[in-house]
């Protein structure tokens, strides 16, 4: 096999694996952060929580480049 597909493989399931482990601890964040609406340690709290949002997005976007590199090298 291909090294491209490997490396597109696995940057897919290791991220995927990065990022629903991160799910729940972010969830939890949310929920305290709508309970304690006037907390000064929700500012924290929130920024980790976008920070995450931008990560999982920015890994969809690398993950879909990848796996259209990939099929353009095996078929284009």
């Amino acid at each position: 096999m291909d090294l491209l597909l490997w490396i597109t493989i696995s940057f897919i399931i290791i991220g995927f694996v990065v990022l629903t482990s991160m799910k729940i601890e972010m969830e939890s964040k949310v929920e305290y952060i709508k309970a304690n609406m006037d907390d000064e340690d929700n500012s924290l709290k929130a920024k980790s929580v976008i920070w995450w949002i931008w990560s999982t997005t920015a890994w969809g976007i690398v993950s879909i480049f990848l796996i259209v590199w990939c099929f353009h090298n095996h078929f284009g």
